[in-house]
């Protein structure tokens, strides 16, 4: 995994926040491509919900919200975000791609995780 770190304006930086797998940001990319919008970041955040009590968001967004942690990782400068609530629920955590015959999508394998549910959507 590549992790370059680059600074943004009223955004605080962490290599060690979130990791994302060489695999990911590879499909990040292509997405975004597909899209046709370089101004895009992944936002990943942790909101209430779910069986287990917090459930994570993967999206797209264009907005730099205060306090937001900002990672590029790879060739193609694949930007992740985490906002100030959910990075500490985030460090250390790797987001990876699979696309298996049984699966395809997006995992984050999360250290900071005590327990998670059986539909793999949501940990406490």
């Amino acid at each position: 995994m590549s992790t370059e770190s680059t600074t943004k304006t009223d955004a605080v930086i962490s290599s060690s926040s979130i990791a994302l797998s060489d695999v990911a940001a590879e499909k990040v990319s292509a997405l975004l491509k597909q899209e046709g919008r370089d101004d895009l970041s992944l936002r990943v955040a942790v909101q209430p919900g779910g069986c287990s009590g917090l459930r994570y968001q993967l999206y797209f967004d264009d907005r730099n919200l205060e306090g937001d942690t900002v990672t590029e990782f790879g060739a193609a400068k694949v930007r992740v975000v985490t906002d100030k609530m959910s990075t500490p629920y985030l460090m250390g955590a790797t987001i990876d791609f699979t696309d298996t015959i049984e699966k395809q999508g997006f995992t984050i394998d999360n250290p900071n995780a005590g327990g998670s549910c059986a539909c793999g959507d949501s940990f406490n």
